[in-house]
């Protein structure tokens, strides 16, 4: 993961965060994010601190979470700013799911979740998102999942190949 992902991805939980209780990131998220931006080489002076927290200590995260974003800088977290967030985020996963990093039924999962629905389904992640709504409709049948993980592995390179020539973000 780069610093670009890493960013994005504390953005977007930034902006989670203002969501309903049962919505928002959980306390072992946020120190997750915090392991993936110091190994992404960002500097931040309470990074360490989230980072290294214990499992016994995680209700500390939303704190020091919030603290984290104020130093990098990234608050307000203006619209446009958690846009280009979201479209740096489906960029990655979908990279992961091509490079076999991330499985394609939960990359398709995550991708319709945390990025399409947040960006009104834009029509470069539709084939995308419509795969992931058959997921749900799959049984247990090994081939069935091996087929769709098939379809959402090419999905999501004609998704990369597409993005090559777009500019999502300000």
């Amino acid at each position: 993961m780069d610093a670009d992902v890493a960013i994005s991805l504390i953005r977007m939980a930034g902006a989670d965060r203002t969501l309903a209780p049962w919505q928002r990131p959980s306390d072992a998220w946020l120190v997750q994010l915090g392991l993936d931006a110091l190994m992404a080489d960002i500097e931040s002076p309470s990074l360490p601190l989230l980072a290294g927290l214990a499992r016994n200590e995680y209700g500390q995260a939303p704190e020091l979470f919030d603290l984290v974003l104020g130093e990098m800088g990234l608050l307000p977290l203006a619209s446009e700013d958690l846009t280009k967030a979201r479209w740096t985020a489906a960029r990655w996963w979908a990279a992961q799911i091509v490079a076999g990093r991330l499985d394609p039924i939960r990359g398709a999962r995550t991708i319709w979740l945390e990025a399409a629905a947040e960006l009104d389904y834009p029509d470069v992640l539709q084939p995308i998102v419509d795969l992931a709504t058959a997921i749900e409709l799959l049984s247990d049948d090994l081939p069935d999942q091996e087929r769709v993980g098939g379809d959402v592995t090419a999905a999501a390179r004609s998704f990369l190949a597409a993005e090559a020539h777009q500019d999502h973000g300000p």
